[in-house]
């Protein structure tokens, strides 16, 4: 099955490396114009370059913007916004992936850090989305994916403040499903497992290690003996941000081989 973005615009925060980088390269090669948003404008180029090389080799020529923002902050999303829609004229598809895995003890989490979480990984997802929502009602057609990760389902001892905030986008993701839907919004959730990332390269480099041999030792743990390639996950956005996925709503899908007891 083809699945097409074409004719879509679509804004992708945390969009230049990593899973962003991913979804946004497999968006544009579906035939989207792509947004993407983070805080360093000479990764946003050095991204920008990827997606538009990925739009060429799947011979589409969707428009590639970048702007550099911090989505922690509510003036950083307005910028964001303001400067997707001038680059684009329109968006279709809100992809809400800008996060880090943040966690510790309890204990230890200060308010300080409880609250950078919930600023990067809840309420840029907030604010982004109620700034693009008018136009999607509008249209009668949209597409919103919250990236979370497994933790918001199977919450573990250690994994705060990350796993809380992660429940709260999963909320969030039900409370929009049921208010998009009879504007012929759909909203999704994606729950992140062990997916080969920039995390754990700087990982390996910190310890040492190969990358290969760490990816390894992690697979093991994962009932399909590996971990997952960033190209899978950003395969199951692409169909969620189409129309291929016109019946789906509200639902918090693992990309995570298995790994999660909570389906």
């Amino acid at each position: 099955m083809e699945i097409s973005l074409r004719g879509r615009a679509a804004v992708i925060t945390g969009g230049s490396k990593g899973l962003g980088l991913a979804m946004a390269r497999r968006f544009a090669a579906s035939g989207a114009d792509v947004a993407i948003l983070a805080r360093g404008q000479a990764a946003l180029e050095a991204a920008a370059e990827e997606i538009r090389a990925a739009a060429r080799e799947a011979g589409t020529q969707g428009r590639v913007a970048t702007v550099a923002c911090d989505v922690a902050t509510a003036g950083g999303i307005q910028a964001g916004h303001d400067g997707a829609m001038a680059a684009l004229g329109r968006i279709d598809i809100v992809v809400n992936n800008a996060g880090i895995s943040r966690t510790g003890a309890f204990e230890t989490v200060t308010d300080a850090v409880w609250q950078e979480d919930l600023d990067l990984k809840l309420f840029a997802a907030i604010r982004l989305t109620r700034l693009v929502w008018p136009q999607l009602r509008e249209r009668g057609w949209g597409r919103v994916i919250n990236v979370l990760n497994t933790g918001a389902k199977a919450p573990r001892a250690g994994s705060a403040p990350t796993a809380v905030s992660r429940a709260a986008g999963l909320a969030l993701t039900k409370i929009l499903a049921g208010e998009g839907a009879p504007h012929g919004i759909l909203v999704n959730a994606l729950l992140v497992g062990l997916i080969e990332s920039d995390q754990w390269r700087r990982r390996a480099e910190a310890a040492g290690q190969p990358l290969e041999a760490l990816l390894a030792e992690m697979g093991r743990g994962v009932p399909l003996g590996r971990v997952g390639r960033a190209e899978e996950f950003a395969q199951t956005a692409c169909f969620l941000a189409s129309d291929a996925a016109s019946y789906i709503t509200g639902t918090a899908i693992n990309v995570d081989g298995g790994s999660c007891p909570i389906t």
